[in-house]
């Protein structure tokens, strides 16, 4: 078997560490990406990965604009890194064929994507078969749970429960007579637990109603 000869005083160059885009989703704003970053991080860490972009949307699963996901693309079109490290499937795409769309385009433009939960690494073809049948079967579960959902919402409204929150009771006259008084909006709707806006529609309701012609009887 040949051997490689290095000349005198020449120093074998290290193999360059590949690098890494993160992305993650969270569905609401209350929520914090925190979890997803430090486990993404460690990952990278662990594999040798130089994170040089961290991508993040604080959006619905159903959205179809996102922001951190188009930047990441854009970003990927630029060769900007090799490997796109995700949390779970789910955090990436909106459907199944959207996830396969963004896998293709990664694959086209030779980026390797990973899932940690998952634990899937498409920079083998083995890894790609688990993510198509993966998210194959995550596409009908995320429709049960919407289902079951919108099943639990059917029965309290058959069996006469509230869903969501209660209607505010506003004492209509009484917030007339407040505002009437000289009061500001502001200091009316703070007394009434209300907007400027509500206090407004209740006064205009209040002029047409007044402006109302009123309704011609027959004569005796």
């Amino acid at each position: 078997m040949a051997m490689e000869t290095l000349s005198p005083g020449t120093i074998p160059s290290k193999a360059k560490s590949k690098c890494a885009g993160i992305y993650t989703r969270v569905s609401t704003i209350d929520q914090h990406p925190e979890t997803q970053l430090h486990d993404l991080r460690e990952m990278a860490k662990q594999r040798g990965y130089e994170i040089v972009a961290e991508y993040s949307d604080k959006i619905s699963g159903a959205k179809q604009k996102r922001p951190g996901l188009d930047q990441l693309l854009a970003d990927a079109r630029r060769h900007k890194f090799d490997v796109v490290l995700v949390w779970a499937f789910d955090r990436m795409a909106r459907s199944v064929r959207h996830f396969l769309e963004i896998l293709d385009e990664l694959n086209h433009l030779g980026v390797e994507f990973i899932s940690f939960r998952e634990n899937i690494d498409t920079g083998g073809p083995l890894g790609r078969a688990m993510v198509v049948i993966v998210g194959a079967i995550a596409e009908p579960e995320k429709n049960l749970i919407v289902e079951r959902v919108r099943a639990g919402m059917r029965r309290a409204r058959l069996e006469g429960r509230q869903i969501g929150r209660s209607p505010l009771k506003i004492d209509r006259a009484q917030l007339i007579d407040d505002r009437r008084s000289g009061m500001s909006l502001s200091q009316v709707a703070k007394k009434h637990r209300v907007s400027r806006a509500t206090v407004c529609r209740l006064m205009n309701e209040l002029s047409s109603d007044l402006q109302e012609p009123p309704a011609s009887g027959l004569a005796a």
